[in-house]
C-alpha cells in the first residue's frame, strides 16, 4: 500500500496548481473515463465550508479526491461527493482509506451530523461496509445508476 499524504482545504486555500489537479482528476474519471457529460464545477465548491480531501503518492502525484459538504448545502445532512480513485492507483486499498479519511473529517467538521451520498449503483456495497443504508431505488443521474445512502453519524 502506497505511502499517502493526505490534506484538507477550503476552495480559498487550494492554490491554483492544486485546484487544476482535483479538478483534472475530477473530469479525467467523471467526464472522460466514464463518458459523462454534465457539469462538474458547481457553487458548492466554492463554499466556504466545503472541504476538498487531497491524497497525494510519494511523488506528489494526485492520487484520490473527495469533496465534503456541510449540512443544509445539498442535503440537510453532511454530504459526501466527487469520490474519486486515479484509474492507476485502483484495486490498492485507497478507495477504503479515502473513505475513512472522509469519514474521520466530517466527524471532525460537523459532529453528530448524519452523512447523506448519491452513490453509483455499483458501489452500494463498499458504502454498506462503513455503515450507509441505501434509502432509495436506483435511479439515474447524469445517465449513471445510483443509490441513496444515508450513514446516521460520520463517525
Amino acid at each position: 500500500m502506497p505511502n499517502i499524504q493526505w490534506e484538507v482545504k477550503s476552495f480559498n486555500q487550494l492554490s491554483v496548481d492544486k485546484l487544476f489537479e482535483c479538478l483534472q482528476l475530477r473530469i479525467d474519471v467523471f467526464v472522460v473515463e466514464q463518458q459523462c457529460a454534465y457539469r462538474e464545477l458547481d457553487e458548492h465548491d466554492r463554499h466556504s465550508e466545503t472541504r476538498h480531501l487531497s491524497a497525494y503518492d510519494e511523488a506528489g502525484q494526485l492520487i484520490a479526491y473527495a469533496r465534503l459538504l456541510p449540512p443544509g448545502l445539498r442535503y440537510a445532512e453532511s454530504n459526501l461527493g466527487r469520490f474519486v480513485v486515479r484509474a492507476g492507483s485502483r484495486k490498492q486499498g485507497i478507495g477504503h482509506q479515502l473513505l475513512q479519511t472522509a469519514l474521520r473529517e466530517i466527524s471532525d467538521c460537523w459532529p453528530n451530523s448524519s452523512l447523506r451520498i448519491s452513490a453509483q449503483g455499483y458501489l452500494q456495497e463498499f458504502y454498506e461496509q462503513t455503515g450507509f443504508v441505501c434509502q432509495s431505488e436506483v435511479y439515474l443521474e447524469d445517465g449513471i445508476p445510483h443509490v441513496e445512502m444515508v450513514k446516521e453519524s460520520a463517525s
